[in-house]
């Protein structure tokens, strides 16, 4: 059976919901990016938006779950799914947290890695968008969100690389322990998505 004969239509809600839960995830990281070009507290305040509203989708989408008993695919890959996708902006608004209390300002490498995530972000919104319709369309876009999180990566660990580099006294090592802390926040960031890009796979796969 093809995915397309999975969804009915109550049973759509469920695409729906996770296809505003990604746009709130890519609306959220664009703003993180735009935050981390002008330094712009009004960019972080959208990621903060951003993280609220999905965060209500997905207590809806939870509830539908809690009340249906058939869905268009397996129930727990729903919840994994949102679950992963979620996840992906809690990090990005934990890095703009962190940013804030800490007192960092915005590097090249920062702005690099955000700029990757964005462009991840992007790729799971429209695997999302094409999952019912065009499931192989959805499976590249998941694997194109997984090449670009591996990029992100690579810089995670160029720029851990670069800031040991650094000449070390008690001003530098306290700014080491900032941003190191404000890059694993990234990394976990990326490691969500990378996650979310899976379980679109698996889905295709399963229901193929």
């Amino acid at each position: 059976m093809g995915l397309k004969e999975f969804f009915k239509p109550r049973q759509d809600n469920f695409i729906r919901l996770l296809i505003q839960q990604a746009e709130q995830t890519a609306i959220g990281l664009d703003a993180l990016h735009e935050y981390m070009k002008t330094y712009d507290p009004a960019y972080a305040q959208r990621v903060i938006q951003a993280e609220k509203d999905a965060d209500e989708l997905r207590r809806i989408l939870i509830d539908e779950l809690h009340r249906t008993f058939v869905t268009p695919i397996d129930r727990e890959d729903i919840f994994r799914l949102s679950r992963a996708i979620d996840d992906i902006l809690d990090y990005a608004y934990s890095t703009v947290d962190e940013m804030q209390i800490l007192n960092v300002e915005p590097n090249d490498h920062l702005r690099h890695m955000t700029a990757l995530l964005a462009k991840a972000a992007r790729e799971i919104y429209l695997a999302m968008q094409r999952l019912q319709e065009h499931p192989k369309v959805a499976a590249e876009h998941a694997v194109r969100a997984k090449d670009i999180e591996n990029r992100v990566e690579n810089a995670y660990r160029e720029a851990l690389a670069d800031l040991f580099r650094e000449p070390v006294d008690l001003t530098k090592v306290v700014k080491m322990l900032k941003l190191r802390e404000v890059y694993r926040h990234i990394s976990n960031c990326a490691d969500r998505g990378d996650e979310a890009a899976n379980i679109i796979g698996d889905i295709v796969v399963e229901t193929a």
